[in-house]
């Protein structure tokens, strides 16, 4: 009985299913195609990888082409099948329509969409790359059509409240290769070091350098005005190869001592610190916006060669300072020389919990842990206990909040040194 319909339906039942597989074939095809891979064979001079780049740009409307026209494949080829079996019924008879709308429901399903979708997924980047020219012809035609549509469903949408921006990239890469890392790390195929690095390339260009930076408290300055054989003491005391050194307060800095610079200038002077003028041998000191993202300053860094930045905010003050090793440190985690003093920051417990210190950073807390505590409101763990109380808590003091709990270990002043942090139990359904 099929095949009767079938042959009376003739080849352009048959015709217009063909292209609808085709069309649902480029869709999932344009869509899962490797842009790695395709970059790279454009690169090499592949036409047919050049032009499914091309068409990848400008997503939006290649998907509405694509979705116009598949609709009206299938539309046309649902009313072509009616209109042939019921004139094959005594009129007014329900067993056309009905048995038209069974028969196109299987071969739509299977023939034009599943078999064509399953094809291209699992060949994705080779059937792209096969239907490159005739999705371009398609969207040559239905694009101004698709793009026509798009305006009346902003149009429509705007009266509640619902802005569609025309430039908005709806799979914008950094979170597409974000999602793909956090996928296969959930596979197991991405080990979580490795997913740290990938995750901390990607955040360069969403962080600041006043969160990473050394926060000017904690920065090792020495005072100019000292005597040489003072100021050569306190720089080989100090743990860093550069120094600031600063005049009458200590924001005040007037420029970096670099220790090879030092060691040359006790050289030329026969080891006479007395004779040694340490404001000659001084380097700039390099001043840089707390606003300047990770992602501008590595590129500043390479560029002028030079591996230490002071951070000042909008009023000239100085904030902290950074380097080369901080940034990278976002990147590949904690790195340490044998000059390096390992500070505990991070005391994880027995049972679950760590005692860590006010100054640590969610972000190293979390890679120390694998936990995952919002970083977007606050830098150090003392400043989310601080965000999230909204106050500056006694020692004592317990908080339950992301998960977890937080209990105040020791305070000076009214900076929270220690903390007690324990991660809670997730209830069914959470």
């Amino acid at each position: 009985m099929i095949w009767a319909i079938l042959a009376a339906l003739g080849p352009s039942l048959i015709f217009l299913l063909t292209l609808a597989a085709l069309v649902s074939a480029a869709e999932t095809s344009m869509t899962a195609a490797s842009r790695g891979r395709m970059h790279q064979l454009e690169r090499d001079g592949d036409g047919a990888a050049r032009r499914v780049n091309r068409l990848i740009a400008n997503q939006e409307t290649m998907i509405g082409a694509i979705l116009l026209s598949n609709n009206v494949l299938n539309i046309g080829a649902s009313a072509l099948t009616t209109a042939v079996l019921t004139s094959l019924f005594p009129p007014g008879s329900a067993m056309g329509p009905l048995i038209a709308t069974a028969l196109m429901t299987v071969l739509v399903v299977i023939f034009g969409e599943i078999l064509p979708k399953t094809i291209a997924i699992a060949r994705a980047d080779d059937t792209a790359r096969a239907l490159s020219i005739p999705t371009y012809w398609l969207v040559r035609i239905f694009g101004p059509l698709a793009d026509g549509a798009q305006w009346i469903v902003r149009q429509t949408l705007r009266p509640f409240g619902i802005k569609l921006d025309t430039g908005t990239d709806v799979l914008a890469a950094h979170e597409e290769i974000r999602g793909a890392v956090e996928y296969h790390h959930s596979e197991g195929l991405v080990e979580t070091r490795d997913r740290y690095m990938l995750g901390g390339v990607l955040d360069l260009a969403d962080m600041d350098v006043s969160e990473v930076m050394v926060h000017r408290r904690s920065i090792e300055t020495v005072d100019g005005a000292l005597p040489p054989r003072e100021i050569v003491a306190e720089t080989l005391a100090s743990q860093h190869s550069r120094v600031p050194i600063y005049r009458g307060e200590p924001e005040n800095v007037v420029g970096v001592l670099h220790v090879k610079d030092l060691l040359r200038a006790l050289t030329d002077v026969d080891g006479r610190i007395d004779d040694l003028d340490v404001g000659a041998i001084l380097r700039e000191p390099w001043f840089i916006p707390e606003t300047t993202s990770l992602k501008d300053q590595l590129a500043a860094f390479l560029k002028r060669q030079n591996h230490f930045a002071l951070v000042v905010d909008e009023y000239g003050g100085l904030q902290g300072l950074v380097t080369l090793e901080d940034i990278l440190e976002e990147i590949v985690g904690e790195i340490e020389d044998e000059h390096d003093i390992v500070a505990p920051g991070v005391k994880p417990g027995d049972d679950g919990s760590v005692v860590v210190e006010g100054s640590v950073t969610i972000r190293d807390l979390n890679r120390a842990m694998n936990w995952d505590l919002p970083d977007d409101e606050a830098v150090t763990v003392a400043g989310l206990l601080i965000h999230e109380a909204q106050q500056i808590p006694e020692v004592g003091q317990t908080y339950t909040f992301h998960h977890h709990r937080f209990r105040v270990e020791a305070r000076k002043g009214a900076r929270i040194t220690s903390l007690k942090v324990e991660p809670l139990p997730y209830e069914d359904g959470e």
